[in-house]
């Protein structure tokens, strides 16, 4: 798989996740900020961001206070090659890539900004990004702002979807403990990144596991997926749990494919949103129709294949398909 930079009116690619927004946190000090360009060449601006002028398709359906800055502001969690990572101080992935060709429809810069995951949604309802694109998987629950047991939390958001992904099981080399799927880890050491859906996924199975008479799943939950892999690697887990295309990469990758594999197929596939502020509907519809756009012009297409995410490709966008 290649990289690409992520340069200014350029964006590239590198790593994903499925994963749940949860409410509170505080922005991390020293977050990467990372600025891609949208296609401004034709029209131009007279003011340094979006104008009068600017001849973008859709650059009219924006609020206006984007068109005035001629910027969209993104929230991510730079972890989750292909979909979003970060190398050399730069943030790369089928996210960046996807933004910048939308950013290009939208005729506005777009600046990603990485922080911790559950701070994601937050961030977007208190204003600090316009939006989040960061594998999140589009539910019912997040739309609502609610967690697990559901409590509402917060405001929710609406979600603009591009993406189909489901969870996968991955383990050591060899697989030493004969896992098969995620049925199979009852009395085992399962690791995962907290906060997501992963996480919910094995809470849901440890539950069916001590409804059949099983012992129940040791859940081992870090702050970051990196931590996650490292226990599995070590074998203090026997396996570990994250979206399909996450997964699919880290076996790939990591110590030249030599490390982990992938057990079963994925399941439980759901769509991955752009997570907008629901008061914000006008950007949320801009944003549905450059996705549409980048699909029609095959630019979308071309991102996927870049990165070996085309499993994940979709027909059309979709506001709040999530279950």
């Amino acid at each position: 798989m290649t990289t690409a930079r992520f340069t200014p009116c350029t964006t590239a690619a590198k790593s994903a996740k499925s994963r749940i927004a949860v409410v509170g946190a505080v922005v991390v000090a020293g977050s990467l900020l990372l600025t891609g360009c949208g296609d401004q060449t034709e029209g131009g601006n007279d003011d340094g961001g979006g104008s009068k002028n600017n001849s973008a398709p859709l650059f009219d359906k924006l609020p206006a206070k984007i068109q005035k800055k001629g910027e969209l502001h993104i929230g991510t969690n730079a972890e989750y090659a292909p979909m979003e990572s970060q190398e050399n101080g730069e943030i790369i992935g089928v996210d960046p890539d996807l933004a910048a060709e939308i950013g290009k429809k939208l005729g506005v810069k777009v600046k990603f900004t990485s922080t911790k995951f559950d701070t994601l949604v937050t961030g977007v309802n208190a204003g600090r990004y316009d939006a989040a694109m960061s594998s999140i998987t589009d539910t019912k629950a997040r739309q609502e702002g609610l967690n697990d047991k559901g409590k509402k939390l917060g405001e929710g958001v609406d979600f603009v979807d591009y993406f189909i992904a489901g969870t996968a099981v991955y383990v050591k080399k060899g697989n030493p403990e004969g896992v098969k799927s995620i049925e199979d880890l009852c009395g085992k050491g399962a690791a995962v990144q907290q906060g997501t859906t992963y996480e919910k996924a094995l809470q849901t199975q440890s539950k069916k596991c001590e409804d059949g008479g099983k012992k129940s799943i040791d859940i081992q939950s870090f702050e970051d997926d990196t931590e996650a892999q490292t226990r599995v690697r070590s074998g203090g887990a026997v396996a570990g749990v994250n979206d399909y295309p996450v997964a699919l990469d880290l076996t790939r990758k990591a110590g030249g494919g030599k490390t982990f594999e992938i057990v079963g197929e994925q399941y439980d596939a759901g769509p991955f949103g752009i997570a907008v502020d629901k008061k914000n509907t006008k950007l949320r519809d801009a944003l549905k129709e450059a996705v549409d756009a980048i699909i029609k012009d095959k630019s979308y297409e071309k991102v996927l294949k870049k990165w070996g995410a085309e499993t994940g490709a979709i027909d059309a966008a979709a506001i709040n398909s999530g279950k």
